[in-house]
């Protein structure tokens, strides 16, 4: 008895995970709508624990605008990801060590990270640029910047040593380790 109520449900089952696996159709495109190419925008442009990165567009009737705008909302995108991961790691090591005034050095790590940023940005790479016009004529810039993670951690330990109000309990290697641990989240 059990054989005879096995055997047709187990050909059922395997008749329907046949038919079901072997369906090759492509799921239809929805109708009104176009996929979309964006350029200088794919994984490989976006922040890891070795570099932060930033992608952006400008968009002018000018050539060299389009290419300055899009440079410009990278670096501010850039600056904004940076800022805000300084911020935290500000936050963790300041708590993990034993400051005195816990305020006043984390707006002074704060405002250091907002120096060093401003000043290592100029230096930011370009990691990719596009340039594509419309049928307007007007121009669209792609591009996708990039900083060194180990290069602004270099640049605000130096900034950071010089400061004689945490110079006396400012620990490199462990400001070093906090910064790492957060960008191994990066991805």
């Amino acid at each position: 008895m059990n054989l005879r109520i096995t055997l047709p449900l187990a050909l059922i089952v395997a008749t329907a995970a046949m038919t079901g696996c072997s369906n090759k159709s492509m799921t239809p495109k929805q109708a009104g709508e176009i996929e979309i190419l964006e350029y200088c925008a794919s994984d490989e442009y976006k922040s890891d624990k070795n570099h932060f990165r930033a992608s952006a567009t400008g968009q002018s009737m000018s050539r060299e605008t389009a290419k300055k705008m899009a440079r410009s909302n990278a670096e501010a995108k850039l600056a904004r990801s940076i800022n805000a991961t300084i911020e935290i790691v500000t936050d963790n090591y300041v708590n993990s060590t034993k400051f005195n005034n816990v305020e006043e050095v984390t707006e002074t790590f704060n405002d250091l990270a907002r120096t060093v940023v401003d000043q290592l940005l100029s230096g930011a790479i370009t990691a990719c640029q596009r340039l594509t016009q419309k049928t307007d004529g007007t121009f669209v810039s792609y591009m996708a910047v990039e900083l060194s993670a180990t290069d602004l951690v270099g640049k605000y330990n130096e900034r950071l040593s010089q400061d004689e109000r945490i110079k006396a309990e400012y620990n490199y290697e462990k400001f070093k380790e906090t910064f790492e641990a957060e960008m191994a989240k990066q991805r």
